[in-house]
């Protein structure tokens, strides 16, 4: 399945204005990298995988829609997958890039 093109489209928007964001495609989607670090990605199989410290993943999948992220049959430790539906709201959107970005930062 390919990405969400919409979706990609809003992240970039979101993105537009920071510095050393670069797109790449991984995993059957659109990553975006900020300062070579994985941030977000529009995932393949619909939604949005965001980057986060471990520790906000547990608060993070307590929200509708969120759910921890799994890659062959195994959670990913700092990453959750947030189903589209959720996205709706721009503002909703640029809270968990702003989540991504901050972890991406961290991960330098």
């Amino acid at each position: 399945m390919a990405h969400d093109e919409e979706l990609a489209d809003r992240v970039r928007d979101v993105l537009s204005t920071v510095p050393d964001v670069a797109e790449r495609r991984m995993f059957g989607g659109l990553a975006f990298l900020v300062g070579g670090a994985m941030a977000v990605a529009v995932s393949g199989n619909g939604g949005l995988m965001v980057r986060c410290d471990p520790a906000v993943a547990d608060g993070l999948v307590e929200r509708d829609g969120v759910a921890r992220m799994v890659m062959q049959g195994r959670e990913l430790a700092g990453w959750v997958l947030v189903d589209p539906a959720q996205l709706a709201e721009e503002t909703v959107l640029q809270d968990y890039v702003a989540e991504g970005r901050r972890a991406a930062r961290a991960a330098r």
